[in-house]
């Protein structure tokens, strides 16, 4: 059993945040003596904490840590899917303002500020004598993080949020104007995060394991100011991260991807899942509906897994992305490899029909698929490695990772490059993670090429080689860009907004499709070859999404429709 603080009375914690929900409205002239208001609930630290773990519980909504991500992994260049599935919409730029992803995640990230604006509101007049020491700040804290967390994904899906930092009460307090993203930066995020940084600890107990950490809110800091281009400032939160030691890469990059070594060494926020409590109850369900069960578990595993394991491979590796895997040379003479021949960042991510080890305790292929232009299937987060199938009820405990420190490691070498620092100071942040993953670094081909580099996301397949060039600013930041964040932190949740705050999405796209005719074209002499053992069709994955792309509508979610309907200030 996971022992954190999503585990210790959730249940109990989330029946007082729905039954708060509703405060401060006057709707019958008796008072029920037995109900729980802001006036009877707040009396101890116990409630307080209580109402912190509802903050942390907004977390496991499926829309922000689960399987409701896959329609906006889909949205860029490393995933795709076929035309009978639901996030066939994204994938094809053809979702609208009622679409599932654009209204369940506004809707529960607001769950989620409504939660953290109780705790923040109400403990700010608490007694000090009802906590212990430094406990009533570190609640604050912890759930100013929260409330920045929140904050920093509505303004980074939607480009813009309506700013609450009270708990409404009127109907006036109801409607409000929406603000831009730069002003909930300025105005939440990176104060939420500022108190969070003095407040927070460097590391909990482990009975405290998964509450937010300084880290946590360092990390974050530094890609608010990723997103806003103040490159020093940046490079200097993630520093700090990286010199405080407290984090190093695991040995096994797996581990960030199964139950077996959750919340370790290289983990600086994420989500926790549990399959085992609420037997039963249904994977895509959380706590924000009063009338089921919440599972506490995730059902991202069913919707990544293989059709032919009780899942449904509703997302699929692009071409792109498989063929980045296979480009990822393998080092002989890096100890971390053994007996292994592809990549170690390929064999924990995706699962192509020539891939290393068993899946799902059997051989690759035993079963049917790699068929019908499917290539690979995703294997992150997903219970292949110690499970014959994915449960039947869409049930999995995998924890999903938001940060981790070799996604700071890249944030941090482009924070570099953009702020005036060298190409090989940035380079020493990249070789780190290559590393890890048993690859060859780029010094190495630096040194084995007469200090030149290839550009490993050229196809080779397409175009037949890949050029070499030298250790420039820009030919490093495009390798951090086209092939060194996909391919480490694929399914994780950044793909898209990296695109579009880099501005390439058109550039991308149109390369996707470009290298999609090409295959088209030459499919007789690419199936079932190397390097990919495409079978029976290619599929057209950026067909529509190429053409129907424009910057204007697809960047960032609109606000959902409902919104515009109950918010005088939005309009119709």
């Amino acid at each position: 059993m996971k022992l954190n603080i999503y585990k210790r009375s959730i249940a109990s914690a989330a029946m007082c945040s729905m039954l708060l929900f509703g405060c401060g409205q006057d709707f019958l002239e008796e008072t029920n003596p037995n109900a729980i208001t802001t006036d009877t609930f707040w009396q101890n630290s116990s409630q307080f904490q209580s109402g912190l773990a509802t903050v942390y519980g907004a977390l496991q909504f499926q829309s922000i840590s689960g399987g409701g991500l896959i329609n906006e992994m889909i949205l860029g260049d490393i995933g795709g899917t076929e035309s009978w599935y639901r996030p066939t919409a994204y994938r094809n730029l053809t979702y609208n303002d009622a679409s599932d992803q654009v209204t369940d995640k506004w809707n529960e990230l607001y769950i989620g500020v409504f939660r953290a604006n109780q705790v923040i509101n109400q403990i700010k007049t608490a007694d000090e004598t009802l906590f212990a020491e430094n406990e009533k700040q570190t609640i604050e804290a912890e759930a100013r993080f929260l409330r920045a967390f929140f904050f920093f994904q509505l303004a980074t899906t939607y480009g813009q949020a309506i700013i609450r930092t009270e708990v409404p009460v009127t109907e006036e307090d109801f409607n409000a104007t929406p603000s831009t993203m730069e002003e909930v930066f300025n105005e939440v995020v990176l104060p939420d995060l500022e108190f969070a940084k003095t407040h927070l600890p460097k590391t909990w107990s482990p009975d405290n394991v998964g509450r937010a950490t300084w880290g946590a809110a360092a990390s974050l800091t530094g890609k608010t100011m990723l997103f806003q281009k103040n490159w020093t400032e940046a490079a200097n939160e993630f520093k700090s991260v990286i010199d405080s030691k407290i984090y190093s890469l695991t040995p096994e990059i797996m581990d960030n991807f199964t139950e077996e070594n959750e919340h370790n060494e290289e983990s600086i926020f994420e989500v926790a899942y549990n399959s085992e409590i609420n037997p039963g109850a249904n994977g895509s369900v959380v706590d924000d509906d009063p009338s089921r069960t919440g599972s506490e578990a995730t059902n991202i595993a069913t919707a990544f897994g293989q059709l032919n394991f009780g899942a449904y491979n509703t997302l699929l590796p692009s071409y792109y992305l498989h063929e980045l895997y296979v480009n990822d040379e393998i080092d002989p003479s890096n100890s971390i490899n053994k007996g292994n021949e592809q990549s170690k960042r390929m064999t924990a991510s995706i699962v192509p029909i020539n891939g290393e080890g068993l899946y799902y305790q059997l051989p690759i292929g035993s079963r049917a698929g790699w068929a019908f232009g499917q290539s690979a299937y995703i294997k992150k987060f997903t219970n292949w490695y110690h499970w014959p199938n994915e449960d039947g009820n869409s049930r999995s405990g995998i924890n999903f990772r938001h940060i981790r420190l070799a996604d700071v490691y890249l944030m941090y070498a482009e924070a570099l490059l953009n702020s005036g620092g060298s190409a090989d100071e940035a380079i020493i942040y990249i070789d780190l993670v290559r590393f890890r993953a048993g690859v060859k670094t780029l010094s190495q081909y630096l040194a084995e090429n007469g200090n030149t580099f290839p550009q490993l996301h050229i196809s080779k397949q397409v175009h037949g080689t890949q050029p070499m060039v030298s250790p420039t600013a820009e030919n490093v930041m495009t390798h951090i860009q086209r092939v060194e964040r996909p391919i480490e932190l694929a399914f994780e949740g950044h793909r898209w907004k990296d695109l579009v705050r880099w501005g390439i999405v058109k550039q991308v796209f149109d390369e996707m499709r470009a290298d999609e005719i090409w295959r088209e074209q030459n499919k007789a002499s690419i199936f079932d070859q190397a390097p990919l053992y495409i079978a029976e069709r290619i599929r057209p994955d950026f067909l529509l999404s190429s053409a129907n792309y424009s910057p204007t509508n697809h960047n960032y979610f609109p606000i959902p429709a409902q919104e515009l309907q109950t918010n005088d200030q939005l309009g119709n």
